[in-house]
């Protein structure tokens, strides 16, 4: 049977049901959208009941994995674990970069009490500096105070 002069996409065909098809129930036509939402209400529920009776049963495998056993240490397997089964206590280790950072922060705030303390070579460095550092400033100020009373008194000598 001829198309025309423009020939359709083969996935655009229409499929039409033969009178046969319709009074045998076996149409290809597609459910209306009640239908399939009821349908899929339904597979819900009967999974969750197969889940329930089947927790402990091996799950499809697709292909050739069912006849090939596989010991891949990379294979991330998905975990499906119900609220009731988690336990709360179980408390979850940490990875090495997680560890280490919580080790390196521990030891900057260990090195940091001592510090203040004064009990780190650096603090004991500080310490002496700013003691050189006061003792300079106090000579500094001591030589401005002869300085300025040098100045009084030569100012005292000239108007005599």
């Amino acid at each position: 049977m001829g198309r025309g002069k423009f020939k359709g996409k083969p996935t655009g065909r229409r499929q039409f049901s033969t009178p046969e098809e319709m009074l045998a129930g076996t149409s290809a036509r597609p459910r209306t959208f009640k239908e399939a939402e009821a349908e899929e209400k339904e597979e819900e529920r009967s999974d969750e009941e197969s889940e329930e009776e089947s927790e402990e049963e091996t799950e499809k495998r697709k292909g050739t994995q069912g006849l090939i056993e596989i010991e891949n240490p990379n294979l991330v397997k998905p975990k499906n674990v119900k609220a009731r089964n988690v336990d709360a206590e179980k408390t979850t280790e940490l990875s090495r970069r997680e560890r280490e950072e919580i080790e390196r922060q521990k030891a900057h705030e260990r090195y940091m009490r001592l510090q203040e303390q004064g009990k780190t070579e650096q603090a004991r460095k500080d310490l002496e500096r700013l003691a050189l550092v006061r003792q300079q400033r106090a000579e500094a100020a001591k030589k401005r105070e002869e300085e300025k009373a040098a100045k009084e008194q030569k100012k005292a000598e000239a108007r005599k």
